[in-house]
């Protein structure tokens, strides 16, 4: 058989430029880098954020720059409209609105975010726990949430106002007894679908306790949803804490929420319709950042939209 013989000239060098093909595009980034990467291209939702960091930061702020007491009567300032020396005007004791409104501010925020947070901490234990064991034990954790759910929410306010002492604490407690069953319901939904998950199974292998499953792989894979839900429930509690204060439910005096200036402000409104003008633009302006806040989020953590 005739050898091949094989000249340098049958060889040509590979140019480095047909390798580009091969290299990645772009940066390689992770889940939550790039629902941060698409939340900030989303202007509305960034409006949000900056919305809820001034009410925050004028909530502690806005008292010391009017100068002004929030709760001394002025009996002859009373019904004062918006001047200089009283920005927002004054109520019919003569208190100045400007800082009112602004230690409102911090009253409804604090309710809001800890009633929330109370929410967001029994619903993740119980959803989680519920959609993990499943059967009798996520029968009978759904059935005790299905009627704590239908007791009439209102009735339950009441009651808790007879029973207890009157206060804040007592009207976040009274929000939460029920508030936290459309998380848990969430979160059950989602550990019941990622229970059955390849690394859930692995893990279950190598001995992880049921515990370290929950919170170590299957909350945290879960919270997506627990964030959207959480900044929707936000706004929630602060309408529920101005319903209740409009009812004359609210915090007591001497404190002061958006709710009780509306209340307070009603008897008036034909004659100074600026004493609930502000606490009522402030009540629909941060419903409106948060919601805008947790549209968002909801796009950005959408794996459907990477």
């Amino acid at each position: 058989m005739e050898q091949l013989k094989l000249n340098n000239a049958d060889f040509e060098p590979i140019s480095d430029k047909k390798f580009d093909t091969e290299k990645i595009a772009g940066e390689s980034t992770s889940y939550w880098k790039d629902a941060w990467r698409r939340f900030r291209k989303n202007k509305l939702a960034l409006a949000g954020v900056v919305i809820i960091i001034l009410l925050g930061i004028m909530s502690f702020a806005g008292g010391p720059i009017s100068g002004q007491n929030y709760y001394q009567n002025d009996l002859m300032n009373a019904n004062q409209k918006p001047s200089a020396e009283h920005w927002f005007g004054t109520d019919n004791l003569g208190r100045d609105v400007f800082a009112r409104t602004w230690y409102g501010a911090k009253i409804s925020l604090f309710i809001g975010l800890m009633a929330a947070l109370i929410d967001l901490i029994i619903g993740i234990i119980w959803g989680a726990v519920a959609g993990f064991f499943g059967g009798k034990v996520d029968e009978y954790m759904m059935r005790i949430a299905d009627i704590l759910y239908g007791v009439p929410y209102l009735l339950v306010v009441i009651l808790l106002m007879v029973i207890m002492p009157p206060g804040l604490w007592t009207l976040i407690i009274a929000m939460t007894i029920t508030g936290w069953i459309n998380m848990a319901r969430i979160v059950r939904g989602q550990v019941m679908q990622l229970r059955s998950e390849e690394y859930v199974m692995a893990s279950q292998s190598l001995g992880a306790s049921n515990s370290r499953l929950l919170f170590r792989h299957l909350v945290p894979n879960t919270m997506g949803p627990i964030l959207v839900t959480l900044t929707l429930t936000i706004p929630s509690a602060i309408f529920t804490e101005a319903f209740l204060s409009f009812l004359g439910l609210g915090v007591p005096a001497p404190l002061a929420s958006w709710g009780t200036m509306s209340s307070d402000a009603l008897g008036s409104l034909q004659y100074y319709p600026f004493q609930l003008f502000f606490p009522a633009f402030f009540i629909c302006l941060t419903m409106l950042a948060f919601n805008v806040i947790g549209d968002g989020m909801r796009d950005a953590l959408d794996p459907k939209g990477r």
